[in-house]
């Protein structure tokens, strides 16, 4: 004969229930915490893009002569959006906007593309160089970090204006390269120099972000990696970059929201709003300063859903991959030790400790 003892396993919703209400009562406490910050992003930034919207559907006020009062224009439905898009005034009351007549419209969105692609990746690659570099352990090199941030605190108004006197046409570029290139008014030469520009004030923004993510790498990781044999390209790509992505991520972000919206270092630059390195900005200002504010409207949600556009693609594609490969080995030993307490538990329950009579009796003795 034999007993049967069964090891009864532990309700895990017990243990759950108190962790549960803690944490929606965090939860609570959270929301309630970030509700002013949201009601104020509410009011200063859905507003007037609330606005704007509508006030693009119609058409502008306009001065009664009889009265003295302006008067409401109506709705226009989206004749607006038809000015921009496909370059029809429709002939109506209302004068044509600029860059509605001729392909301005079309040349600032490839310009805008432009910059954007560039700058981006030319930060990106230059960023990383130097948050390597500012990563490693140098002599001066809290005095090297803050001289790499200067640039990016000087506004950019300032370094706007000291890039067009160095591209000017007796600018420093033309006197050491000994040439005669009109900087500030061809077309790829204004953008040109409006690129070395922005890359000189950004990057080390960029730099900053991704030397965050480098300094939350482990350094036990790399030496397992060199025990293992791994050589330093080896190292790079399968540790360092996964590792790195969510900042890599942010900067990218920032820098690709920030440049879609480029204005001030063009207009400054090319001393006007309309030239060879005319985003859309610079476009919208334009409008905005013929009286032309349905139509400056039009052009800013077109270029509202434009950037909403590209940061919501951004983010979707690459968003969760970065998340998910930021630190998949603690994901890893943790879903395993969860396996391993269940797969404990279920063979706990299940387990029969058989004694034979013999030895049963003897303990009983």
């Amino acid at each position: 004969m034999s007993t049967a003892e069964t090891v009864k396993k532990p309700d895990g919703r017990t243990r759950g229930g108190p962790r549960r209400r803690r944490s929606q009562r965090e939860a609570k406490q959270a929301t309630w915490l970030i509700a002013p910050a949201m009601v104020v992003l509410a009011l200063v930034i859905g507003y007037p893009i609330v606005s704007a919207i509508v006030q693009s559907f119609n058409q502008d006020r306009v001065l009664d002569e009889a009265t003295g009062f302006f008067q409401e224009g109506g709705f226009a439905g989206v004749a607006n959006y038809t000015r921009w898009l496909l370059q029809d005034c429709g002939g109506g009351a209302n004068s044509c906007p600029a860059g509605t007549t001729t392909a301005q419209f079309w040349n600032s969105i490839g310009v805008t593309f432009l910059l954007t692609a560039v700058t981006v990746s030319l930060e990106v690659v230059i960023g990383f160089w130097m948050a390597a570099i500012m990563g490693r352990s140098l002599w001066g090199r809290g005095l090297l970090r803050a001289a790499v941030l200067v640039p990016w605190a000087i506004p950019t108004a300032v370094t706007a204006k000291l890039w067009a006197f160095i591209f000017a046409q007796n600018g420093i570029v033309n006197s050491l390269t000994g040439l005669d290139l009109q900087w500030t008014t061809g077309t790829w030469e204004l953008i040109t120099a409006v690129i070395i520009a922005d890359v000189w004030k950004t990057t080390p923004f960029v730099a900053l972000l991704i030397l965050a993510g480098l300094q939350m790498i482990p350094k036990d990781v790399y030496d397992a990696a060199k025990i293992d044999g791994a050589t330093r390209r080896q190292q790079f790509t399968q540790i360092t970059l996964p590792l790195v992505k969510p900042a890599l991520l942010v900067a990218v972000l920032f820098r690709l929201l920030d440049a879609l919206r480029m204005y001030d270092l063009p207009a400054i630059m090319q001393g006007n709003t309309s030239g060879p390195a005319t985003t859309m900005s610079l476009l919208v200002t334009a409008s905005m300063r013929e009286g032309q504010f349905s139509n400056a409207s039009a052009l800013s949600t077109i270029v509202f859903l434009i950037i909403f556009a590209c940061a919501f693609i951004m983010v979707k594609v690459l968003g969760a991959n970065a998340v998910a490969a930021s630190q998949p080995s603690s994901r890893t030993l943790g879903d395993t030790g969860r396996r391993g307490r269940s797969d404990e538990a279920d063979t706990s329950s299940t387990r029969a400790v058989v004694m034979p009579d013999g030895d049963r009796g003897g303990k009983g003795r």
